[in-house]
C-alpha cells in the first residue's frame, strides 16, 4: 500500500514574549505537537526569536480537508487553543491558514 501524500498544510502562528519562549516550547512541543505527531502525516515547529518576542509556527500536514477536519472539526480554519496559550501568548490567534500543498518533492 503506498504511503498517503500531503495535500494541505495547516499553519499556526503565535507570538509570546520573550522571557516565556522557552517555557511555551516545552508546552507547545508536549501539548501541541504531540497530539498532531499522532494524527496528521507529518508536522514541524518553527521558532523566530526577536529582542523582545519570539514567533512560534506550527505547519501540520494532512491528506485531504477532509481527514483534517476530523481532527481540527467541521471547520479546519478554526482555532483550538491549547489550555495555557492565555498564559503565554501577548494575543490569541483568532485563525489558521489552511493551504493546498501545490508541489511536493523531497529535497
Amino acid at each position: 500500500m503506498a504511503a498517503k501524500q500531503a495535500s494541505i498544510a495547516r499553519i499556526w502562528r503565535g507570538r509570546t514574549r520573550r522571557d516565556k519562549a522557552d517555557a511555551y516550547a516545552v508546552y507547545q512541543e508536549s501539548e501541541g505537537v504531540a497530539l498532531l505527531r499522532q494524527k496528521a502525516l507529518g508536522v514541524q515547529m518553527f521558532r523566530q526569536d526577536r529582542p523582545e518576542e519570539s514567533e512560534f509556527v506550527v505547519i501540520s500536514y494532512w491528506e485531504s480537508i477532509e481527514a483534517m477536519s476530523r481532527f481540527a472539526g467541521s471547520d479546519p480554519r478554526k482555532i483550538h487553543h491549547l489550555p495555557r496559550d492565555a498564559d503565554f501568548l501577548i494575543a490569541l490567534p483568532e485563525g489558521v491558514e489552511v493551504l493546498e500543498i501545490v508541489v511536493n518533492e523531497p529535497a
